[in-house]
């Protein structure tokens, strides 16, 4: 294995085409071919699926080009702090469940460190492809919740993908509604004041078991569901239909407007809200600035 041929590896990955990869890289096509096949060869492993479609990662594909990306940017690393030079693009990527302060964070990473060029990307997915995709290194951290009804199902996943949860806070319940929702004026909010309105939560795919639920007391039987799959339909429909979600009520006006409030749940729950992070990777210098960004503002 040589650094190149992992190179070659990502752009394939990157553009899924064999020859717009060899473009890029100035080589010929039979060249960076064969580079692929040593690769395959020597670990004795499938990268590429090969059909009329074009080229595909393989699930075993998948998990070695995590393990590649971590070490070119160890490489990268090494260039930078005894050349001088820094003539890659910065990757990072963070997988999260929909919380604002994660953005906030991603944000003041990127203008801190972030550099003439990169390549950030912030995932507000669904809970088990946090815990996949940190297990099969495409994030380099992962941020979702424990809570007494999940945990035991949640950490065992960790286990299983030898992963680790390290907790940034603990929060009460709280419901996120719209300025003008009926229950603005309430200091603190019940499970009878929600009867009437309905309840939105976050689609989570293959995976809809309430342990993977990014909301809690996603048991508590509810009328009027609505399923979304991003934060803007779900402030959307908070406004507009006067829906809400209960959460941890943390939220960041800068980032999400004016118009959602966060009401106090009265509730005998918690949210412990904390990040993932692989057991057998070393976090980079990006992730343990992101971290601290994180305690940063968990702080405030």
């Amino acid at each position: 294995m040589t650094l190149k041929q992992l190179r070659y590896a990502v752009m394939v990955a990157e553009t899924g085409n064999m020859t717009e990869a060899a473009k890029k890289l100035f080589i010929a096509q039979p060249s960076l071919t064969s580079a692929i096949h040593d690769l395959e060869n020597e670990y004795g492993i499938t990268l590429f699926s090969r059909s009329n479609k074009g080229i595909e990662l393989t699930p075993e594909g998948d998990e070695f080009l995590g393990y590649a990306r971590q070490v070119l940017e160890q490489a990268n690393l090494i260039d930078e702090r005894y050349t001088g030079k820094n003539s890659t693009k910065q990757r990072f990527c963070v997988s999260s469940q929909h919380y604002s302060f994660a953005v906030e964070a991603f944000v003041k990473l990127l203008k801190e460190q972030g550099g003439d060029k990169y390549e950030f990307h912030m995932r507000e997915t669904q809970t088990y492809d946090i815990i996949d995709d940190v297990a099969h290194l495409r994030s380099e951290i992962g941020i979702l919740y424990l809570n007494s009804f999940n945990e035991t199902v949640i950490r065992k996943t960790l286990r299983d993908n030898n992963l680790s949860f390290n907790t940034l806070f603990t929060a009460k319940p709280h419901v996120f509604i719209g300025r003008d929702n009926p229950l603005a004026k309430k200091k603190k909010l019940t499970l009878k004041d929600l009867k009437p309105y309905p309840r939105l939560s976050y689609e989570q795919g293959s995976h809809n078991s309430f342990y993977f639920s990014e909301e809690i007391l996603s048991t508590v039987d509810c009328d009027k569901e609505l399923i979304v799959c991003d934060r803007a339909s779900l402030f959307n429909m908070l406004i507009g239909l006067n829906g809400y979600t209960i959460c941890s009520g943390v939220i960041s006006e800068e980032l999400n407007g004016p118009d959602i409030i966060a009401k106090p749940l009265a509730a005998d729950d918690h949210m412990e809200i904390g990040y993932i992070l692989p057991g057998t990777i070393r976090p980079s210098h990006l992730t343990l600035n992101y971290i601290e960004i994180l305690k940063e503002l968990v702080k405030k």
